[in-house]
């Protein structure tokens, strides 16, 4: 080689180090929308730490996101990374190989997260991890503590505590529950709000054990006590949807909200001045556990067959980090899955403490993973017991004739 020659190569080289690195455009989908303000500044975050590798943010109607997202990854069109839902939902997308299998190898934090956690966006067939969980949410009461403490009431230990202080509230005028079951879904939420400690961690052991069904005693007694409390729901509640019940709450019209932690952010968004307090709905005796209803949210997921996976890597690093739990819980009021994270919000720091005594939100954690779902189930089955058009028993009943459908210690 003359010297002409090496001279060029030996330039071109140095030219090749001087350039950057060629720039990596993320996509990242969601359901969302809301938090898009929030999420844009926490993309902003990540990509001041790596430069070179932008994100994109990109929202989905919530109802018919999983649709939308399966068919862009099936047509080789789907982002580089994702939200994904989790338990029956996660596998929906997982299952058709869509999604990059992860590691503690791959994502170091992940050794430090709840077993619990990442079983909700674990595949039940391969047992391999597919995304990295990002909430948790809590079925439980909000309360107004400004109409409490007007009326002079107190959290109810009992569940006659719960009912005599509704009975006080309709009696002075107020409305105790704001909530209606017209929005389907909200017939299956209000189960694991109020009668959670009614079905108790024994009645969840035995059920999942396969010693136990819904014609237990333990699951018709709790439906037998929310009929019954309905009578302090809001006047044709049946035919009353969920933003018209959210805003009989956040305006102050009703005492308590049957719902979940997700809640909370809305209800101050709505009405900043109102002051919030949550319990659990409590059991028979001041001695019964007071349980909560949990269940992880979803989790962050990569595209397997993308083309900028080790950026998209990177990416699953930052969101797994304490750094971002951290500004994931402040700016979303949300309670987030990474291990050490605080909680400026005391509320969020309550709804943390009632999580250590919890059965799971059933129907999603262990039976929507064949058709019928639990859920349909027994929001249909709930709905129709609301409305005098069957019984507890029969509700139990049919839900587990349903099931039997799939879901195999069933199966006579």
């Amino acid at each position: 080689m003359n010297k002409t020659a090496i001279r060029l190569t030996a330039g071109l080289g140095a030219l090749l180090v001087a350039l950057p690195a060629m720039a990596q455009d993320l996509t990242f989908w969601s359901w969302r929308q809301e938090d898009r303000a929030q999420y844009e500044q926490f993309i902003d975050t990540f990509e001041a730490a790596n430069p070179g590798i932008t994100v994109t943010f990109e929202t989905f109607e919530a109802a018919n996101y999983n649709t939308i997202l399966s068919t862009a990854l099936a047509g080789g069109t789907g982002p580089d990374l994702m939200m994904v839902r989790a338990y029956g939902g996660l596998e929906n997308v997982a299952s058709a190989g869509y999604l990059e299998p992860l590691s503690a190898e791959t994502i170091p934090a992940l050794s430090d997260f709840a077993a619990t956690a990442l079983q909700a966006e674990t595949m039940r067939s391969d047992q391999k991890l597919y995304a990295v969980p990002f909430a948790s949410q809590t079925q439980l009461v909000i309360y107004n503590k400004g109409i409490f403490d007007a009326n002079g009431i107190t959290e109810p230990q009992t569940w006659d505590e719960l009912v005599a202080a509704s009975k006080k509230l309709k009696d002075a005028g107020v409305m105790p529950f704001a909530n209606g079951t017209a929005t389907a879904w909200q017939n299956e939420t209000i189960v694991f709000d109020l009668t959670s400690s009614i079905m108790g961690k024994g009645f969840y052991d035995d059920l999942i054990a396969g010693k136990a069904d819904f014609t237990d005693a333990r699951f018709v007694e709790a439906l037998t006590d929310l009929k019954a409390i309905t009578e302090y729901f809001p006047d044709g509640f049946i035919g009353l949807d969920y933003p018209s019940a959210q805003q009989l709450f956040s305006s102050g019209m009703a005492a308590m909200f049957a719902g979940g932690s997700y809640e909370l952010a809305t209800f101050a968004t709505q009405n900043p001045d109102i002051e919030l307090g949550v319990f659990a709905a409590p059991g028979k005796t001041a001695e019964d556990e007071k349980l909560v209803g949990l269940y992880y949210d979803g989790g962050y997921a990569a595209n397997a067959n993308g083309a900028n996976k080790e950026a998209a890597l990177k990416f699953l690093n930052f969101v797994a980090s304490q750094e971002f739990g951290q500004a994931f819980a402040n700016s979303l009021n949300n309670i987030s899955t990474i291990p050490g994270v605080t909680f400026d919000n005391p509320l969020l720091a309550e709804v943390a403490e009632l999580n250590k005594s919890s059965i799971p939100y059933l129907m999603l954690v262990h039976f929507r993973y064949g058709e019928p779902s639990g859920s349909v189930l027994l929001q249909t089955e709930v709905q129709k017991l609301l409305a005098g058009q069957t019984t507890p028993e029969a509700a139990g009943k049919a839900i587990t004739d349903g099931l039997a459908a799939w879901y195999e210690p069933f199966k006579k």
